[in-house]
């Protein structure tokens, strides 16, 4: 992509793969607000958004399409809902140059480890994602180690959501709040990057809420990242007149530009790659006079590093 510092490689380290799977999941929790006939079309009418064909890879092109639109090299592809894992991993085969898929899981149930492994092993997911507000549970629980412990093994990076856990389609559906902020809080962590210092954790929205705890972590634990994506709505509820830039200066001061992840967080159509999350985030970037280098491994060189790809 051309950019302030010349032609760079991106690599956006943060969006999620909403299938045709995941709506059709949400479909039948709200299926009591839809009608029988034609609910996922009546759900797409009342979110506003474009429900995909049951074709994963109709979707992934979609996604080639934008990339190949804005100029990106890669996306980071999350599944969205626990066992949609093959929606992504479809995708990825069909892209293997341009889709990267990583399995989401809830840890606290049976064999959440084996299933990191089939996943990695099987389906060339080259990551996991962890929800401990979602799925309740502290990171730092023993029963949790089993599937740090495989992912020790594979050599994937595991990436936690902390802080304030919102899902708009949640609340546009008018499904109860499952969310326990009692699990938020990154400082969990802190023991668990100790314990497995050959495993990368990546902490999205620099802590989405919990930005002096993610700094905090960081400073002690080499092998915790953060990413940028969003919109970093949290600013909202903090104290004082932080502001994004100062978010980003704060952080390159404690995780220097090699642990810091460009993302956007895009998952729908027809609003599809968040081109204004990119270009606001590289405003940031140019008021701080970040050097072309460090412009490279934040917008790509470090998660292309993280998930072993050499040059993006």
């Amino acid at each position: 992509m051309e950019t302030s510092w010349g032609n760079l490689h991106v690599i956006d380290a943060h969006t999620h793969f909403f299938s045709h799977q995941f709506f059709q999941t949400f479909a039948r929790l709200a299926k009591d607000s839809l009608p029988a006939d034609e609910p996922l079309k009546a759900m797409g009418q009342r979110l506003g958004v474009e429900i995909p064909p049951a074709e994963t890879t109709i979707l992934a092109q979609r996604w080639v399409d934008e990339m190949d639109k804005y100029g990106i090299d890669r996306l980071v592809m999350f599944t969205s809902v626990p066992g949609d894992h093959p929606s992504v991993a479809g995708a990825a085969k069909a892209f293997p140059t341009r889709i990267l898929g990583y399995i989401m899981l809830d840890p606290t149930q049976p064999h959440a480890a084996e299933l990191l492994r089939q996943a990695v092993q099987s389906q060339g997911l080259k990551g996991v994602t962890l929800f401990p507000a979602m799925h309740h549970f502290h990171t730092h629980e023993e029963r949790i180690y089993p599937l740090y412990r495989a992912a020790a093994d594979l050599r994937v990076p595991v990436f936690i959501h902390f802080g304030v856990l919102k899902v708009s389609i949640r609340d546009k559906l008018g499904l109860p709040n499952i969310f326990d902020l009692r699990y938020a809080n990154p400082i969990d962590l802190h023991k668990v990057a100790i314990d497995f210092p050959t495993v990368n954790f990546i902490i999205p929205h620099f802590g989405c809420g919990y930005f002096r705890e993610a700094l905090m972590l960081g400073a002690q634990a080499p092998n915790v990242y953060v990413d940028t994506s969003s919109s970093n709505g949290w600013l909202t509820y903090m104290p004082g007149d932080l502001d994004l830039k100062t978010v980003f200066e704060k952080t390159l001061q404690v995780f220097g530009p090699r642990r810091v992840l460009f993302g956007t967080d895009s998952n729908v159509f027809p609003r599809g790659w968040r081109q204004d999350i990119f270009q606001q985030q590289v405003g940031m970037l140019k008021d701080l006079h970040i050097a072309r280098t460090d412009a490279e491994l934040l917008l790509g060189g470090n998660v292309a590093r993280l998930l072993g790809l050499g040059n993006p």
